[in-house]
């Protein structure tokens, strides 16, 4: 007998989270669960007081999987084809509830059987194994899992094969041996997208009030405002952190999306959340050495986009208005930490401007769907018969910021603080050639970045608005 025969004479138990898949059921519905049923959060800790096999059932009955579009181990599935085409017994063998586990095996069509957890039962660790070992007696399958918690599966299994082990999984490979497969390691750019430090250059508008206030060399406001900062972008990597655990089955639908830490299983959910806590923590305890108005904006907007995460961002309309406040919330937290004034007209240019740019990013959603008339974006409440009207209310938003714009520019506040206000009427021109452009190019299906990373990526935009600060500065000297 070759070998290959010898191991596909064996049965095959197979873990599902981590090892068949690279992420945890339990987590994924649960974040599902709380998208669909935010109240049901309040009966999580009744259901956890029944068990863990309790509180998986319980979620397992008020959500559905897509067991299509989770991340795969794809060596490990071609392993598994192979081995049901020489005839050997394959077992899905794993804690997630019965429900995701039999849609699991219908999907991929390579099982012979599943065991999995029941209400009362967990089927984890030694239930596991007691489970295993009283249909296929002690030593005699071979079993492919990756924790701590399958090591004593491991010890009663003829062969083990460790998939993407943990820290527990791996020394215990490397003491008693067996076959590994190696799981995608994460990389330095992988925690930099999970953080998406990028979109940190947003929070740039925090330094708006202190430049417009003429108090560039002010040390009193520069490193409140260098505070607040790192504050809001701590915050602002916490929520995308949340957003993404909500939006996992969403992602994986999407053509680049798709390959973000958590949808693609490189970072687990739970390292994710403890980074998520760390970046609050980081966030609020920074809040606490800056005036308490700083903080009292800091909760408002960890409110807000919280909201926005769970909900807002699936409504029509209501998104794009939540975001132009987003953006208007950073720089009242720079007025807020630094002390500085902000006036109505900085903020109602802020909300006409930055409503433009959500909309073109709801503009290039709908111009790069493949839908049908009457079908909505995923995730969105958008249909494909919106995009003229999307289009027209982005382009009256960027004419509405340069109309403020010029309004303010001649206001007694501007001949105030400049003593050429002449010098800055360039700058409406400016705010319509970068707003105007930018739609012209999503309109060409040029535009497949965020329009604000892309104004600050963008060499013209970037020249353009280097010009318009120079202006701002000599005109009030």
């Amino acid at each position: 007998m070759d070998a290959r025969t010898e191991r596909t004479a064996v049965p095959l138990a197979v873990d599902l989270d981590g090892t068949l898949i690279a992420t945890d059921l339990l987590w994924e519905s649960l974040f599902l669960l709380l998208r669909q049923r935010p109240l049901c959060l309040f009966l999580l800790p009744f259901w956890l007081l029944g068990g863990k096999a309790r509180l998986k059932c319980e979620i397992a009955e008020r959500v559905e999987i897509d067991a299509g579009g989770l991340p795969y181990r794809q060596n490990l599935l071609n392993q598994l084809a192979e081995d049901r085409a020489a005839g050997r017994h394959i077992v899905l063998a794993t804690a997630a509830p019965r429900k995701f586990a039999e849609a699991i095996a219908r999907h991929l069509g390579v099982f012979d059987a599943v065991i999995s957890s029941e209400p009362g039962r967990n089927m984890a660790s030694r239930v596991k194994r007691d489970a295993l070992i009283e249909a296929f007696g002690d030593g005699g399958f071979d079993y492919a899992g990756n924790s701590r918690a399958d090591i004593a599966v491991f010890d009663a299994a003829r062969t083990a094969l460790v998939v993407a082990p943990d820290g527990a999984a791996a020394r215990w490979h490397a003491r008693n041996g067996g076959e590994l497969i190696e799981g995608d390691k994460p990389s330095p750019r992988t925690y930099v997208k999970m953080l998406r430090a990028h979109q940190w250059l947003k929070n740039a508008l925090i330094f708006v009030p202190m430049i417009l206030s003429h108090e560039y060399f002010n040390s009193d406001m520069f490193i409140p405002a260098v505070l607040a900062f790192i504050s809001f972008s701590a915050a602002a990597s916490a929520i995308y952190i949340l957003n993404d655990f909500f939006d996992l089955s969403l992602d994986r639908r999407h053509p680049t999306k798709r390959n973000r830490p958590f949808a693609s299983g490189v970072l687990s959910i739970p390292f994710g959340f403890v980074a998520m806590i760390g970046l609050l923590a980081i966030s609020v305890g920074i809040a606490f050495l800056l005036p308490p108005l700083y903080g009292m904006v800091l909760a408002a907007y960890l409110v807000a986009t919280t909201a926005y995460s769970l909900a807002i961002k699936r409504m029509l309309l209501l998104d794009v208005l939540m975001l132009a406040g987003l953006y208007t919330v950073r720089i009242l937290a720079g007025s807020a930490a630094t002390g500085s004034g902000v006036s109505f007209w900085l903020l109602a240019f802020s909300v006409f401007f930055f409503l433009s740019l959500a909309l073109v990013k709801r503009y290039v959603e709908l111009r790069g769907t493949s839908l049908q008339a009457g079908e909505r974006i995923a995730g969105r409440g958008y249909r494909i018969e919106d995009q003229e009207v999307i289009s027209q209310a982005g382009m009256a938003s960027a004419f509405s910021s340069a109309m403020v714009l010029a309004l303010y520019i001649q206001s007694s506040a501007v001949r105030e603080l400049y003593s050429m206000p002449w010098l800055i009427w360039p700058l409406c021109p400016i705010v319509l050639y970068i707003t105007i452009r930018i739609w012209v190019l999503a309109r060409r299906d040029e535009m497949h970045d965020d329009p604000i990373v892309f104004i600050i990526s963008d060499w013209r935009s970037q020249l353009v608005g280097a010009f318009g600060a120079f202006l701002l500065f000599y005109a009030g000297t």
